[in-house]
């Protein structure tokens, strides 16, 4: 379905972005990577399904690098078709003892960043008059929770962004879109798990249980491969006329 269109996904040397880089790859994509730590293995792990792929190591902080990463897809591969806007950082505090340079970085990697190489890709998707931007926000765009200031203002502001890039193209074949997870099951929220077991003296299984007992009424993580899918659907043509939706899949968190 997505051959001969590339697809530059932002952090995505793992969890969420990988499986929505593998998504795209099976229709396929060509593939850009974009993250921190090692990228040969997921490297292969796209080439495996038959995708072209490249890597480019922008730090999602720095506009300057975001450009230079969307003008070498531009050059592997001719034009970015499909964005995914999936990098993010976390940090956990009350708001009066939020470090300000951690602030500073949440809005930096998880909202400006999605805006910087949302305007690098536009021009040629609008040219081309075929374009597709998938915001990856969280549920944490719909609601918020305590201790996470920046990350539930860096996500709402991506929701925001969305809908404001969506109606912009909405007369062109340019659509923007958000998905918004519950927990998703990443080496990340493992870690998460692994620490709620040791403080608590729980088995993995239990912390698991009480970790999305929390929040998520199905108790059961939404997996990178189902958000992969979700982004195949928005590329489909099934998706020429969804725009500026917030997408939360989520087990039912926001509809409480």
């Amino acid at each position: 379905m997505l051959k001969g269109k590339t697809a530059l996904v932002t952090g995505s040397t793992s969890g969420i972005g990988l499986g929505i880089a593998k998504a795209l790859a099976k229709q396929g994509a060509n593939i850009v990577l974009n993250g921190f730590g090692d990228h040969a293995g997921p490297e292969a792990e796209i080439a495996a399904l038959g995708a072209k792929v490249a890597y480019h190591g922008a730090d999602m902080s720095k506009p300057a690098e975001i450009e230079a990463m969307v003008k070498f897809a531009e050059d592997k591969f001719g034009r970015v078709d499909i964005l995914v806007n999936n990098a993010g950082i976390q940090h956990v505090a009350r708001v009066e003892n939020f470090p300000v340079e951690r602030w500073d970085a949440v809005i930096a990697i998880n909202l400006s960043s999605a805006f910087h190489a949302s305007r690098a890709v536009l021009p040629a998707m609008q040219k081309a008059n075929w374009g597709r931007i998938i915001n990856v926000a969280s549920v944490h765009g719909l609601v918020g929770s305590a201790e996470k200031s920046a990350y539930v203002a860096a996500k709402h502001g991506i929701v925001g962004l969305t809908k404001v890039t969506a109606l912009e193209n909405a007369t062109s074949g340019v659509t923007c879109n958000a998905i918004c997870p519950g927990w998703v099951l990443t080496p990340l929220v493992q870690k998460q798990v692994d620490a709620k077991a040791e403080a608590l003296g729980l088995s993995n299984q239990a912390a698991t249980e009480l970790l999305l007992g929390e929040k998520e009424p199905s108790k059961q993580f939404t997996t990178p491969e189902e958000l992969g899918e979700l982004a195949v659907f928005f590329c489909s043509a099934a998706g020429n006329n969804i725009r500026g939706v917030a997408w939360n899949m989520d087990g039912g968190w926001a509809a409480q």
